[in-house]
């Protein structure tokens, strides 16, 4: 078994995404390992998030390790994709993979039985 990396996660991004899953009927696999990062994530009030955790509303530079792709978008809630050209769900695989994860840290886990390996390499808020 792969040893996750620790996250952190604000108060506010917990409570959010806990009453979204909370609303949805589905038992995919994003839904429960997003469930499983929530109760492993170490909780701080928002205004102690350092600031280079990734969390909901953050811009986000992450690189396939399997491709070498990088990508850039802003991890966002479901229903604010719409306002977002580069938004990223935090419901897909890439998303619940990058929440709370601080910059320089990759994690390893699997997705439709293929290992999906991401790192982090840079975090900005507005």
């Amino acid at each position: 078994m792969t040893t996750l990396p620790p996250i952190t996660v604000s108060q506010l991004d917990r409570n959010r995404l806990y009453a979204l899953l909370e609303r949805l009927d589905d038992e995919s696999e994003q839904i429960e390992f997003l469930y499983r990062e929530l109760e492993r994530a170490t909780v701080v009030a928002p205004d102690m998030l350092p600031a280079n955790v990734a969390s909901l509303g953050s811009k986000l530079t992450f690189r396939n390790e399997d491709t070498g792709k990088e990508h850039v978008g802003i991890l966002v809630m479901p229903r604010e994709l719409e306002h977002y050209a580069d938004g990223i769900s935090i419901l897909t695989a890439a998303g619940a993979a990058m929440l709370g994860l601080e910059i320089g840290a990759s994690i390893l886990w699997h997705h439709r039985g293929k290992p999906l390996n991401l790192t982090l390499l840079a975090v900005s808020r507005s």
